[in-house]
């Protein structure tokens, strides 16, 4: 058993991804980066940042708590990938990289979150079995 958040599987899923997500957007220009671009790194930054913060939480009701708000990130940022696809801010091949890199993670966090809190009250941040 590892108490470190390096250790989580999700976690090390979705850190990479918000800084894949990061140099894509570095490279719009002006405005699709103020509009589109500041959002879209915000909800990707967001899945692995609450991950993390509810990984730190002591109590599991906590960090199952953080876990859907990282969801919800998870969400959010699948609606912004859509938007900068339809208006030809990335292409095709790489909107469904992403998108399925997103799926993965949305699977993996889902599984997080059912195994948080079964037996684990006396050790709330337990890393999930491989």
């Amino acid at each position: 058993m590892s108490n470190r958040i390096e250790d989580l599987e999700i976690y090390t899923l979705s850190e990479p991804f918000g800084d894949k997500i990061w140099f894509l957007v570095l490279e719009w220009d002006f405005f699709a980066k103020d509009t589109i671009g500041k959002q879209l790194v915000r909800s990707a930054d967001s899945i692995g940042a609450n991950i993390a913060e509810g990984f730190g939480r002591y109590h599991y009701k906590e960090n199952k708590n953080f876990c859907y708000f990282s969801r919800g990130s998870i969400i959010e940022t699948k609606v912004w990938l859509k938007k900068a696809h339809t208006r030809k801010l990335i292409d095709e091949d790489t909107f469904l990289s992403l998108i399925q890199q997103l799926e993965t993670i949305h699977h993996k966090l889902n599984i997080y979150i059912k195994y948080i809190g079964k037996g684990q009250q006396q050790c709330p941040n337990a890393p999930m079995p491989q």
